[in-house]
């Protein structure tokens, strides 16, 4: 792996009256990615990016960008741009004028300016709009523009701040494609800010999950969510039955659990197994359960609500003693057998990845 582009050691922000925004965390940010900062509101990914760009100093810990410290710099010295959640344009300026604007700060010849304009501007699809007034435009292309006008001074780290919050769902997810295909085609390393989980798992490399000024695990989207460490980001990321299991036995690789009947294989992993009755906490996403017939792998399941999501159904159902369970089932039909007080027979998916959380 290459050196990080953007390191951030033991930093914490600590406001008036004792608040602490973020708790000592530390962060490597490679050259090129895209990187997700992810979280409730609260948890410090907005005060880190507001660290990233300069507009808040850290009360201790240190930034390095290609091994410089930036800790002291001021924003406009750093080699970083935002886009802000408002998009932070100019009304009285046209397209042109508004990114323009960056580059006639720092004395750069005009023609140099309107080459490098119409360049960004070609590059977010408004090559036809450069005069237009941004009043004129629609919140998708005035999103377009605050992204030409960040990457036309050619930062080397780009900070969005909920850059789609204010689109609608299917415009929001257009742009999800279009910023992904941007940062690839740039290769400038991305940093965004989201409470968003569907639109950071669809377009990061990487994501951090945040809580409470903490990072609490980073990792690709597929480990974050096969492989949660905490039990915080396993019941953040998607959905996840958290189920408090007694321990069989080990068989053929596998350490095999008991959840109020139902039977959960977890692979086995270095170190020694659990002791037979030793209580743990494992999880098991909806998916992974699965409904069919009576047998030795299924337990019965009584449903208790059913929730239509277009392809699928997510059914809420109790097993054993009363332990609540979410499963997600293929919708036949209008599956008219799956009605509250109705007993499913469900068990675990062959293959399925169920991790063991803290407890």
């Amino acid at each position: 792996m290459p050196d990080p582009l953007l390191t951030l050691s033991a930093v914490r922000k600590e406001f008036p009256g004792g608040v602490i925004g973020l708790d000592s965390i530390d962060l490597d940010i490679q050259p090129g990615e895209f990187l997700s900062l992810l979280g409730p509101s609260g948890c410090g990914k907005t005060t880190t990016l507001r660290v990233i760009a300069g507009f808040e100093s850290p009360t201790t810990g240190a930034l390095k960008l290609d091994g410089r410290d930036i800790t002291p710099l001021r924003p406009y010295d750093r080699p970083v741009n935002t886009v802000f959640q408002d998009y932070a344009l100019f009304p009285h300026m046209n397209v042109s004028e508004n990114i323009e604007f960056g580059l006639a700060l720092r004395k750069m010849p005009a023609t140099e300016r309107r080459k490098r304009v119409a360049s960004a501007l070609d590059m977010v699809g408004l090559a036809d709009k450069v005069k237009a007034r941004v009043l004129e435009l629609s919140g998708g292309q005035r999103q377009r523009v605050a992204l030409a006008r960040a990457i036309v001074c050619e930062p080397r780290v780009l900070l969005l701040d909920e850059p789609l919050s204010a689109l609608d769902a299917h415009l929001r997810e257009q742009m999800q494609v279009e910023l992904k295909r941007l940062q690839s085609s740039l290769g400038t390393t991305f940093v965004m800010v989201t409470h968003d989980q569907t639109e950071a798992m669809s377009i990061s490399d990487r994501i951090v999950v945040m809580n409470k000024g903490r990072i609490e695990q980073t990792a690709s989207p597929a480990e974050l969510y096969d492989r949660p460490k905490t039990r915080f980001v396993a019941g953040f990321i998607g959905t996840m039955n958290i189920l408090s299991a007694h321990f069989i036995d080990v068989s053929e690789g596998e350490l095999r659990f008991d959840a109020d009947g139902l039977r959960i294989g977890v692979p086995a992993q270095d170190g020694a197994a659990p002791l037979t009755g030793q209580t743990a906490i494992v999880g098991v996403r909806p998916e992974d359960l699965i409904a069919g017939e009576a047998g030795s792998t299924t337990i019965p399941a009584r449903v208790t609500s059913v929730v239509f999501h277009g392809k699928t159904l997510r059914v809420h159902a109790e097993i054993g003693a009363g332990t609540a369970i979410v499963i997600d089932m293929p919708r036949q039909g209008e599956n008219a057998a799956c009605r509250p007080d109705t007993i499913l027979n469900i068990g675990l998916r062959p293959g399925a990845s169920c991790p063991l959380l803290p407890a």
